[in-house]
């Protein structure tokens, strides 16, 4: 059976007002005074209003932006994309797609070795759950996301 991932009344009390102003305000948190910018544990970034898992630490890369990049989520389903023309400019702004949360914007100048996209992210979106803890967290499914290849 599938997980629903959603937003509930339990789920957005316990935001702080940080969390609370990004995910569902649309705010963007200060660039290099966040939780994850600089954060390289391997682990699993998870929307913080729902727990659906969104982005692996082995996408996550230094764009010295100030703010957590990925090159791509954890799966293409577990994001939606929409035009933002706020700040008198055109982006795509990233959504986490079980609980609409705000999570920040996708560009398109990231390494082009991955495909070129990245994934600009703020830590108020998100809870981060170490490789040693996906397991008990419920999230062992993701553990395949950290092997390394043998081939």
């Amino acid at each position: 059976m599938e997980k629903l991932y959603r937003t509930t009344p339990e789920a957005l009390s316990r935001l702080t007002p940080l969390q609370r102003k990004v995910t569902q305000d649309d705010a963007t948190e200060p660039a290099f005074r966040n939780a994850y910018w600089d954060n390289k544990e391997p682990g699993l970034y998870v929307d913080v209003v729902s727990g659906q898992p969104l982005f692996a630490s082995v996408h996550k890369y230094d764009s010295r932006s100030g703010w957590p990049s990925f090159t791509r989520p954890v799966d293409d389903a577990a994001v939606t994309e929409k035009v933002d023309r706020t700040l008198w400019m055109k982006r795509v702004e990233v959504r986490s797609a079980g609980a609409d949360s705000h999570l920040g914007h996708v560009f398109d100048d990231g390494p082009t070795d991955t495909g070129g996209l990245r994934y600009c992210i703020n830590s108020a979106a998100l809870r981060f759950v170490p490789l040693a803890d996906l397991e008990d967290a419920g999230y062992g499914d993701y553990r395949s996301l950290f092997e390394k290849e043998t081939s």
